[in-house]
């Protein structure tokens, strides 16, 4: 690094504008730069969050060319996170994206071979496996306290009636790394090199979304469930997803099956997790915890970040500063994989499997086969 701090650049601000204070405050990055389509809000973001007006960018590869932008951190729509980030790469920059990586496999096997050619950190900043209940539990297996995994499940349900642009009609499974991401990072150990991988997907569709939206992505499942298995372990880890016309509240869940103690996301929002203790009277086997937040394992500035809330109009910032306390994490790790202090969790290869779990259920739901993932 020619200086001392990181100089990121924002794209997509409006999930993305949660990440500025954080940046803002973190010791290691300078809020160098912002980019979005819409002068107004950008204009808007910029003054609230004391951008200078030269850093301000509508158009992304104008943005690419600024030579002091170390990093970028992609939060635009979905269809553009392959191409954005492959742009960002081969631009020179260190990448973080929201998920999923990509929603082909072309664009997905296309950032892992920059990366690699690159020696440029990405990282897909997917936010459950930095959420406090996610913690939780992945702290209670590294210490011995559930025993055995046996079994892994997710579940990642919301209703996205009046959102617009490219949601109408997406394969469930095309956005699930919110579900599957827990799944294989509890059995991963990434300081040790240690990465638990999915090898092959079966995935079945089930009920009908309506007619109008069936033939945008030639998709018609309401749901859709996806049992993986995962290389070189006996755990196999089961998913589902779903988009539209399907009454659920908003939930993002993990739950982990094992021979001592079973954690369980909480049901419904306002609830606490659940543990099930083997071996008490059966009436005494489960009882509610109250998840910690892990806010400790971050520097002071931005330890505030794991519970403020910035945009109440969101149901993940309602529940806590972002997706369960996440986001705070998810900037820490990204910059200190960017200053080369510990390797990013999760990396391009990873981040690669977590999101082709997805695109290749989606292939199993509609041809009936089991699915082999690509290992890249």
């Amino acid at each position: 690094m020619s200086h001392k701090r990181v100089n990121v650049a924002i794209v997509g601000l409006g999930f993305g504008s949660e990440f500025i204070p954080i940046y803002q405050a973190h010791p290691d990055a300078e809020m160098y730069a912002i980019c979005r389509r819409n002068k107004a809000e950008l204009e808007a973001c910029g003054a609230k969050f004391g951008i200078p007006k030269e850093r301000r960018y509508t158009d992304f590869e104008a943005m690419l060319k600024d030579p002091n932008i170390d990093a970028v951190h992609i939060n635009s729509p979905i269809p553009d996170h392959g191409p954005q980030t492959i742009a960002a790469l081969k631009a020179g920059k260190h990448v973080a994206c929201t998920v999923p990586m990509a929603t082909k496999k072309e664009e997905i096997k296309e950032i892992i071979e920059l990366q690699r050619k690159t020696g440029k950190v990405y990282m897909m900043m997917e936010t459950v496996v930095y959420a406090r209940e996610y913690l939780f539990a992945k702290d209670l297996y590294d210490r011995g306290v559930l025993g055995r995994i046996q079994f892994l499940r997710g579940s990642h349900q919301q209703d996205m009636d009046g959102w617009p642009g490219y949601w109408p009609g997406l394969p469930p499974m095309w956005y699930a790394t919110h579900c599957v991401s827990p799944c294989l990072a509890i059995l991963s150990d990434p300081a040790k090199g240690k990465l638990a991988l999915a090898e092959s997907v079966v995935c079945h569709g089930s009920g009908r979304i309506r007619e109008e939206f069936i033939p945008i992505y030639g998709s018609p499942f309401a749901i859709e469930t996806a049992t993986f298995k995962i290389k070189d372990s006996d755990v196999c880890a089961e998913v589902t997803r779903s988009l539209y016309d399907t009454a659920r509240q908003y939930r993002e869940s993990f739950d982990v099956t094992a021979s001592n103690v079973s954690f369980e996301w909480q049901q419904v929002e306002g609830e606490d997790p659940v543990l099930h203790m083997r071996g008490l009277p059966e009436h005494q086997i489960p009882r509610r915890v109250k998840v910690p937040d892990f806010a400790g394992r971050l520097p002071d500035p931005i330890r505030k970040f794991t519970g403020a809330i910035h945009d109440a109009t969101h149901l993940s910032f309602v529940q806590g500063g972002g997706h369960g306390g996440s986001h705070p994490h998810l900037v820490h790790n990204f910059l200190m994989a960017v200053t080369g202090k510990q390797p990013a969790f999760p990396d391009a290869p990873t981040s690669a499997n977590w999101t082709l779990v997805g695109i290749c259920a989606h292939e199993s739901a509609l041809s009936g086969d089991r699915v082999k993932i690509p290992m890249w």
